[in-house]
């Protein structure tokens, strides 16, 4: 189901006064098609899974009808006073720290004219966890947590889930992804059954929007993808995989981007790559998973301020994270999962500004791009740059064993690889008991 004629306007949609005051001093004009289509529909009480491209307003969809949803039961209550207990009545699940933290500033933020009577509270891994059991005593209105956080705060008596009315998978094709399927699955058992549950995300591969019925009841439908060349431009570089740093090297120094951000694979490939382009007198910085979240966070702030011109990060850096008007995302390695690439080139591109996206392929790359392609219904032009053009064939192949070519040519076909996609989601079996 969807929304023939969304509302133009956040009025019409059905807020209530104090978050259209808050709008209003946010300079939120007009709602995205994606808050156009979802708002009403969660005040509703439906449940919803929303696909809508980075960018486009995906956390005030959600957040702005909880926060009203929210607002009325604690009016409608013959007490001001909460229950007792560690409990919570709208839960947000995220699959990474920075995301935690982001959401949960931008619900504060939407809820600065209720006068405090909603509590929000964060939760994530990386910091000290006697901090986040103070902050949830007396229960709150809205956790934002990653789930492994939250399991060891439900371990340690901190939080209890027998409470939530409101359920919100943020980046859900991730959330239900393999890396999450345990810690989601002992979470959904914890929850009552009957709850609003809302799926969020840039992307849901079919393997996810089969499985929804195990999650969500009779639910609005939303697809809004409108992602085109005039919001990311993409290119595609070949090049033999002993001149991509070179390559990169010569892209940053020509165009002086204020700022890019590099993509690699592993977090040993971020210090490599940084230690390359020092020496080619780039200044650039890492950001992956083996960083303590204090030093983690200081990086983005200084990545966001622009302090730092070129960031060089894992795949933790390609969801949810909005950096206002980032000019260019470069895939160095390209990424395993095809829905990977559209949530990493969508750091760019942001809230209708014009961004661009490279990625830099070599021989080896040539069958994945093709599946990244092909998953995402694209097909880019391969380009090249002038002096550091890729041979016909893998130079550092034989002779008689020669790779393809970047469009696929010859006679010998190369050994099928294996769909990034096919393992991602067997974790959901356990979902699906």
């Amino acid at each position: 189901m969807t929304l023939a004629t969304p509302p133009s306007n956040f009025t019409d949609l059905g807020l209530i006064p104090p978050l259209l005051a808050r709008l209003a001093e946010l300079k939120y004009t007009t709602p995205t098609p994606i808050q156009a289509q979802a708002i009403g529909s969660v005040l509703a009480g439906r449940d919803l899974i929303a696909g809508a491209n980075t960018g486009s307003g995906k956390t005030a969809a959600f957040a702005l009808p909880l926060l009203q949803q929210l607002s009325k039961q604690l009016q409608a209550s013959t007490s001001t006073k909460r229950e007792k207990g560690n409990f919570v009545s709208g839960l947000v699940l995220v699959p990474t720290r920075e995301l935690a933290t982001q959401v949960a500033d931008s619900i504060k933020s939407y809820a600065a004219h209720f006068n405090g009577t909603i509590k929000t509270t964060v939760v994530f891994g990386g910091v000290s966890v006697n901090k986040q059991m103070q902050n949830l005593r007396g229960g709150s209105d809205i956790v934002v947590a990653t789930p492994g956080r939250l399991l060891d705060l439900i371990a340690s008596n901190a939080i209890k889930l027998d409470k939530v009315c409101t359920l919100v998978l943020d980046e859900a094709d991730r959330m239900l992804g393999l890396g999450f399927a345990d810690e989601l699955s002992k979470l959904l058992a914890l929850m009552p059954s009957e709850k609003q549950t809302m799926l969020f995300s840039a992307t849901f591969p079919e393997q996810v929007t089969a499985l929804t019925d195990k999650l969500l009841i009779d639910p609005v439908e939303i697809q809004v993808q409108s992602r085109d060349a005039s919001t990311v431009i993409q290119r595609v570089f070949t090049v033999n995989k002993g001149q991509k740093t070179a390559l990169l090297t010569h892209l940053i120094q020509q165009h002086q981007w204020r700022q890019a951000l590099i993509f690699v694979n592993a977090k040993n490939h971020c210090e490599h790559l940084a230690q390359k382009l020092e020496k080619q007198g780039i200044n650039a910085k890492v950001f992956h998973g083996d960083k303590g979240q204090a030093a983690r966070t200081r990086t983005l702030e200084a990545f966001k301020s622009g302090e730092i011109e070129v960031l060089i990060a894992t795949d933790i850096a390609a969801r949810g994270l909005d950096i206002a008007k980032l000019p260019v995302v470069i895939n160095f390695n390209l990424p395993r999962s095809p829905a990977d690439y559209m949530h990493r080139i969508g750091r760019s591109g942001r809230a209708g500004e014009i961004g661009l996206a490279l990625s830099l392929i070599d021989h080896d790359d040539y069958h994945h791009f093709k599946i990244i392609e092909k998953k995402n219904k694209i097909r880019l032009e391969r380009e090249q740059i002038s002096g550091f053009e890729a041979d016909d064939v893998n130079p550092e192949l034989a002779a008689d064993k020669p790779m393809a070519k970047p469009e696929g040519t010859g006679k010998k076909k190369r050994k099928q690889q294996a769909d990034p996609d096919d393992e991602v989601w067997t974790g959901w079996k356990k979902l699906s008991k």
